[in-house]
C-alpha cells in the first residue's frame, strides 16, 4: 500500500574532508553527536527512520512537522564549535512501505534534491512546497527547473533558508564550524580565516605554497 508521505534526507557538509583530515575516530564522534542533535531537532510525528554514514532520513505524515525539524536541525547544527553543517532534502509524496523498509520515487528524488542543496540550507520539491500549511521558520526562494541524475523529467525546487540561522566561521582544510571567539585558531595574514586546530592551518599554508 502506498501512503501520502514527507520525506527529509540530510548529511553533513563537509564529512568527507574532516574524515580525511583527522581521521576515523573523530568522524565517528561527529556522526553521534549528529544523531543527538536528529534525535533534539524532531517535531511532532517526525521520526528517524533511517541512517547510514552520515546521511539520515526523518519521516513525517505533515510537511510543516518536517519542516520545523528541518530548521531545528540547521540551527542546532550551525551553533555547534567543532561541527559541520548540515544540507538535505525535502519531498512530499506517495512511498510504498514494505517491512518498514519505504520504496517508490518519492524517495529517489528527494535523495537527488538534497544532493544540491548548500552547506546550512534545505532544497524542496513544489509538491512539498504546496502541501505547507504555515511555512513561517524559512524564507523561500524559487530556484527554477532543475534537472536530476537519472530522473527523466525536470523538476521546479525550492530554497529553504532559515531565518534564524546561527554562522559560525568554517575551517578552510576541515570543514568545521569554529567560534573565533574562542578556541579557534586565526590565520597570520588573512583576516576572517580561522581554523579549529595548528594542523589544519599547517595544511592551509602548505597549500598556499604548492
Amino acid at each position: 500500500m502506498e501512503d501520502n508521505m514527507a520525506i527529509l534526507i540530510a548529511d553533513l557538509s563537509g564529512y568527507t574532508a574532516l574524515t580525511e583530515t583527522h581521521g576515523a575516530s573523530a568522524a565517528a564522534d561527529i556522526v553521534e553527536k549528529y544523531l543527538d542533535i536528529v534525535q533534539d531537532s524532531l517535531v511532532g510525528d517526525s521520526r528517524l527512520h533511517e541512517r547510514t554514514g552520515d546521511e539520515v532520513m526523518i519521516v513525517s505524515t505533515s510537511a510543516d512537522f518536517l519542516l520545523a525539524t528541518a530548521n531545528n536541525l540547521i540551527q542546532y547544527s550551525s551553533a555547534q564549535n567543532n561541527f559541520l553543517q548540515v544540507h538535505g532534502g525535502l519531498h512530499y509524496g506517495k512511498i510504498l512501505t514494505r517491512n518498514n523498509n519505504y520504496f517508490g520515487t518519492t524517495l529517489n528524488l528527494t535523495a537527488r534534491i538534497a544532493k544540491n542543496a548548500g552547506p546550512g540550507s534545505f532544497w524542496c520539491s513544489r509538491e512539498y512546497v504546496s502541501n505547507l500549511q504555515q511555512p513561517t521558520h524559512f524564507a523561500i526562494h524559487s530556484k527554477g527547473k532543475q534537472a536530476f541524475k537519472n530522473v527523466r523529467e525536470e523538476h521546479e525546487v525550492y530554497e529553504l533558508v532559515s531565518t534564524q540561522r546561527t554562522v559560525l566561521h568554517v575551517d578552510p582544510v576541515c570543514k568545521m564550524l569554529v567560534d573565533s571567539t574562542t578556541s579557534a585558531i586565526p590565520h597570520p595574514a588573512q583576516p576572517n580565516i580561522f581554523f579549529c586546530h595548528q594542523g589544519c592551518l599547517d595544511i592551509y599554508q602548505g597549500d598556499e605554497l604548492n
